[in-house]
């Protein structure tokens, strides 16, 4: 187990360091290439054109509660945590 950690001189720490700084300054230059940038705003908004809006909320609402052993108005009476 002594492969897994050992105590580093000062010329390994300096190795590191180096390596580090190259496998960064790599990555930076790879994502200064990407030249569209979307903000997360653009990533989840999503288009509706093509979605109907011709009453289908109404008509599964109407059909929930057809089927409902008990209700009110507009809400199904259920038991929480009974299952």
């Amino acid at each position: 187990m002594d492969f897994l950690w050992h105590k580093t001189s000062k010329d390994e720490r300096e190795k590191i360091k180096k390596d580090a700084k190259k496998m960064m300054d790599s990555f930076s230059k790879k994502i200064s290439r990407i030249s569209e940038k979307k903000s997360i705003k653009d990533l989840t908004e999503r288009e509706r054109k093509d979605k109907k809006e011709d009453g289908c909320k109404t008509d599964l609402q109407k059909r929930i509660l057809e089927n409902a052993k008990q209700k009110t108005n507009h809400s199904i009476v259920a038991e929480k945590k009974k299952w």
